[in-house]
């Protein structure tokens, strides 16, 4: 039995490479949909996707959007640069999600590929210690030496 090879397509963006209001939109609701209980609101979504494309004051960043032959979303990242080089991590690793229905076929493997290559710099994330991508992370490198503490008002 032979499996069929599944062509993804991921894409760019930046701020040279912008996204149209549409590609957008579906980025962000793709993300919200996707991430379940790792998630944040629309509203943080889209602002973390404006930060990266410099459609707002900042350092940048990139998104990608992976698609699959048919054009459906499979897979989204956005990536923030923190402009805090030598001391902070370069870059954010804000948000990654995959298709429920795509988890476990190598989509998220290709997404941190192509955040490896994107990225210059250091890159830090946030993962919550029950959430399964962890061990993706640890195996592209990521190590958790702090433990991270938030005040919130």
């Amino acid at each position: 039995m032979s499996q069929t090879q599944i062509t993804m397509m991921i894409q760019v963006f930046d701020e040279k490479n912008k996204a149209t209001e549409l590609e957008k939109s579906k980025i962000v609701s793709f993300l919200f949909e996707n991430l379940e209980q790792y998630g944040d609101s629309m509203e943080h979504i889209r602002k973390a996707l404006d930060y990266a494309l410099k459609e707002t004051p900042s350092f940048g960043g990139f998104v990608l959007s992976m698609t699959n032959e048919s054009g459906e979303m499979t897979g989204a990242v956005v990536v923030n640069r923190t402009g805090m080089q030598g001391y902070i991590p370069d870059n954010i690793l804000v948000y990654i999600a995959t298709r429920k229905d795509q988890r476990g076929k190598g989509v998220g493997k290709k997404l941190m590929e192509k955040v490896m290559e994107q990225a210059s710099g250091d890159i830090a994330l946030h993962v919550e210690k029950d959430n399964p991508a962890k061990g993706l992370y640890e195996k592209f490198g990521f190590t958790n030496p702090y433990l991270e503490m938030r005040l919130k008002r």
